[in-house]
């Protein structure tokens, strides 16, 4: 049992990682003043009602968390 903790923390780091990069996007990325989404992302406005559904932006990070998992799973064990 003991041998699978060290395996264990390493995914908890990672994925701990991972989050800490998606908050900074989140918290950094609207203050940029050219960033105004991506191609793909939906916003459907009415008189007091707004929706945005980012699609654009899913598939990219779809794509590059693929990417990272990807590299991990191949140099990092």
């Amino acid at each position: 049992m003991e041998n699978g903790l060290p395996s264990l923390a390493k995914v908890l780091i990672f994925i701990g990682l991972l989050l800490l990069i998606a908050g900074l996007l989140l918290w950094f990325l609207p203050k940029f003043p050219g960033f105004k989404g991506l191609p793909g992302d939906m916003v459907f406005k009415k008189e007091n009602f707004t929706f945005y559904f980012p699609l654009g932006t899913s598939i990219l990070l779809s794509l590059l968390l693929t990417l990272l998992l990807y590299l991990w799973r191949k140099f990092g064990g």
